[in-house]
C-alpha cells in the first residue's frame, strides 16, 4: 500500500498562500527571467525531524500538483504535498528582517517544521 495521496494535477485548500506571501511571491517572480513559479518541497532533516522550503522554478514535473492563483503557480510533488496538507504560508516583516513563514507545517506528523532553505524569499524562515 503506497503512502501517497491519490495524484492531483490541481490543489485547492490543501496550501493557504496568505495575502502577504502571494503579493511578496508574485513580486519575486516578477523580477526573475525564465522562472515560471515556486517549487515547495520537503526533506528529511535528521534529528530536526521534517524540513521544508521554497526555491525558483522554470515549470512543474510530470507528478506536481499545481496551484494557480492570480499570478501565482507554486509546484508541489506529491510526497511534498502529504505533508503540507492544511499549510498555511505567510510572509512576516518584524524589525529589520522578513521572512516567509509555514504555520501548521508537519502538524498532523510530528515533525519540527524547521526551514531548511527559504531560496524564493532571498531570507530566512520564522
Amino acid at each position: 500500500m503506497s503512502a501517497l495521496p491519490e495524484y492531483k494535477a490541481t490543489i485547492t485548500d490543501e496550501v493557504n498562500v496568505m495575502p502577504a506571501a502571494h503579493e511578496k511571491l508574485v513580486e519575486l517572480l516578477g523580477s526573475e527571467e525564465d522562472i515560471n513559479g515556486v517549487r515547495i518541497f520537503v526533506s528529511g532533516g535528521g534529528c530536526g525531524g521534517m524540513t521544508y522550503g521554497m526555491t525558483f522554478s522554470e515549470g512543474p514535473t510530470e507528478r506536481d500538483a499545481i496551484l494557480e492563483k492570480d499570478g501565482l503557480t507554486l509546484y508541489i510533488d506529491p510526497v511534498a504535498l502529504s505533508f503540507l496538507n492544511g499549510v498555511e504560508i505567510d510572509f512576516v516583516e518584524q524589525g529589520m528582517g522578513a521572512s516567509f513563514v509555514f504555520k501548521n507545517a508537519f502538524a498532523a506528523t510530528g515533525g519540527s517544521g524547521v526551514c531548511g532553505a527559504c531560496g524564493a524569499a532571498g531570507g530566512g524562515c520564522a
